[in-house]
């Protein structure tokens, strides 16, 4: 299968991660300095699957994941050895916080190949953009995937829009936007929701200047998807 041969440039990543890779010196937010930091300062040559590459590579992880043919790939001892300096995933997936929608598992991928942001119901905060413009931009992902599923807690608290405890409904007024969309809509309230706030969630993420030059350059796609919780099967959300 053809591949993308994409290098990282020192300059470019010592001006565009300066300020964030300093700030971060001597704490553990990105890992050990000596292999967080020294890996992405250093000239690497990177060969990334294509976008749409990567897509398949994501959907056939999930054909086995439902078909129970799993393969389990990069989860050796060797591959963790190969991890404790640099890391290259192939796709970043932004997914709901929910213990069942882990993109390691239904993806059937292992170590280092998914940069993996998870919080409840998806959603693009500011605080979430920065760690997926880090990982499309400075760690070169050609791929990102915004990740619903089936009967979302956090959804659907947002459709119900009731009292909630403590910090617990922080999230609602970030899916509120989507749930207006769907109003009146026929069918399940809370399932239509979900897929409105996958799209809802896109088009914040397009906000990010980043993200959308990669994406015209071609560098990168963005697509969103869905979780079945009673097959384990993604669907494209269109």
């Amino acid at each position: 299968m053809a591949r993308n041969l994409r290098t990282i440039d020192r300059r470019e990543l010592l001006k565009l991660s300066g300020g964030l890779l300093g700030w971060a010196a001597g704490t553990s937010l990105l890992g050990p300095t000596k292999s967080a930091v020294a890996a992405t300062l250093s000239e690497i040559n990177v060969t990334m699957p294509s976008p749409q590459e990567a897509l398949d590579r994501l959907m056939v992880g999930n054909q086995r994941f439902t078909q129970h043919h799993l393969e389990h790939p990069d989860q050796s001892e060797a591959r963790v050895r190969e991890l404790t300096q640099a890391q290259h995933p192939f796709a970043t997936v932004l997914s709901c916080a929910d213990s069942r929608v882990t993109a390691e598992i239904v993806f059937d991928q292992g170590l280092g190949d998914i940069f993996d942001v998870r919080v409840a119901g998806n959603i693009a905060t500011p605080e979430v953009v920065g760690s997926l413009e880090y990982a499309v931009e400075l760690l070169g992902t050609p791929l990102l995937m915004v990740l619903g599923h089936e009967r979302c807690g956090a959804v659907t608290a947002a459709v119900e829009n009731g009292p909630l405890p403590g910090q617990i409904g922080t999230f609602v007024d970030a899916i509120l936007p989507a749930i207006d969309r769907v109003k009146g809509q026929l069918g399940d309230a809370v399932d239509n929701a979900v897929s409105a706030n996958v799209r809802y969630q896109m088009e914040q993420l397009t906000r990010s200047q980043l993200v959308r030059d990669r994406i015209q350059s071609g560098q990168l796609q963005m697509v969103g998807a869905r979780y079945d919780l009673d097959t384990g099967l993604v669907t494209l959300v269109t």
